[in-house]
């Protein structure tokens, strides 16, 4: 029953991103080398609009987003922050797989799934901010409570372990930072308001923050406020082994190649049709489904305010890998250590292998 409980969660880490699998294909998040005049051009361009709502086969409605209005490639190139992990770091990280027999619901959202857990749907806003350490937002245990983590611990505190701070970084290392030293609530150290950025490490023009190990109210203290991961692995890329994985423990992180064409989405079953690759991104996948044109997605969240996209979320082409989507999927177990006595945690149903 305790076990039953556990799992009853959605632990999501969207961080200091980098790309999960030490042998991604480089025709993922390795951006092209831009030229001076593309970076200082408008990444919005009616062109694009064009080009994609006229094709037939698109399966997605491209838009003018306002999001990103007055934005230069550079400046939203800024917000690719997922680097490709060293392969070092992925010694003794399991790949998890799980029962072909599981039988799985044609779709699937983890807000209805877990709607107890807010924060599962959480949009924050990261506008022209050089990094993907965006949120570890969501922990939500024995399905009654809901922990909202600091984005800051893990961008200041982690810093150099995870990559580079502000200028993204390796998220199994963020992971591990969560397993091994633990992360404080959002109520001690808060990085996001609830419409965007409220600390100045959230523009490329400042430094990564300072880690001050000193929650903001002194009625907390810093180590009675951290949380802890028991575990971090990778999920094999198959389709079924990403699904499982949500079904049974929550959204997972994922990092993806991004084309110009990405930022005017609006509506519909992403696919890249044209555009300039601009970089690695990591976002949050949270279910999936089949559009009523047949075409199988993934449901995921964005953080780049509401304003973006389908009210903060994208879907995109599922079973094919589109732009590495598949290919480097991470995730991890939250330990019941500063939440619950009593309650131990088992990973009986993974079932592991090696690289």
């Amino acid at each position: 029953m305790a076990d039953n409980r556990f799992r009853l969660y959605s632990a999501s880490v969207i961080l200091l991103l980098g790309i999960i699998s030490s042998s991604f294909n480089l025709q993922g998040i390795a951006a092209e080398n831009l030229s001076n005049q593309k970076l200082t051009s408008r990444i919005l361009q009616n062109e694009i609009v064009k080009k994609v709502n006229e094709n037939p086969d698109a399966g997605w409605k491209a838009a003018y987003n306002d999001r990103f209005a007055n934005a230069t490639v550079a400046e939203f190139k800024r917000l690719m922050g997922a680097k490709l992990t060293p392969k070092k770091e992925y010694l003794g990280v399991p790949v998890v797989s799980h029962d072909r027999s599981l039988k799985l619901p044609k779709e699937f959202d983890a807000r209805t799934a877990w709607s107890q857990c807010t924060s599962i749907a959480r949009i924050l806003g990261q506008f022209l901010i050089s990094l993907l350490l965006l949120s570890l937002v969501t922990v939500a245990l024995a399905g009654h409570l809901n922990i909202s983590l600091s984005v800051n611990d893990l961008l200041a505190c982690c810093g150099f372990l995870c990559g580079q701070g502000c200028n993204g970084g390796y998220p199994i290392s963020a992971w591990r930072y969560f397993k091994h030293h633990g992360v404080v609530t959002e109520e001690c150290d808060p990085y996001f308001d609830q419409t965007g950025c409220s600390h100045p490490g959230c523009e490329p023009a400042y430094p990564t923050p300072k880690c001050v190990r000193k929650c903001v109210s002194g009625n907390q203290l810093w180590r009675e406020s951290k949380h802890f991961g028991v575990s971090a692995y990778k999920i094999k890329s198959d389709p079924h082994d990403i699904m499982a994985e949500v079904y049974k423990n929550g959204p997972v992180e994922v990092a993806f190649t991004v084309y110009e064409d990405f930022a005017h989405y609006k509506s519909g079953v992403y696919k890249h049709i044209t555009g300039d690759n601009i970089g690695g991104h990591a976002v949050k996948l949270i279910g999936w489904g089949t559009s009523d044109d047949g075409e199988d997605y993934w449901l995921l969240a964005n953080q780049w305010n509401r304003s973006w996209g389908d009210d903060g979320y994208f879907k995109i082409k599922r079973g094919t890998n589109e732009c590495g989507i598949e290919h480097g999927v991470v995730a991890g177990l939250p330990s019941d250590r500063n939440v619950f006595k009593g309650i131990t945690t088992t990973s009986d149903d993974l079932l592991v292998s090696s690289f």
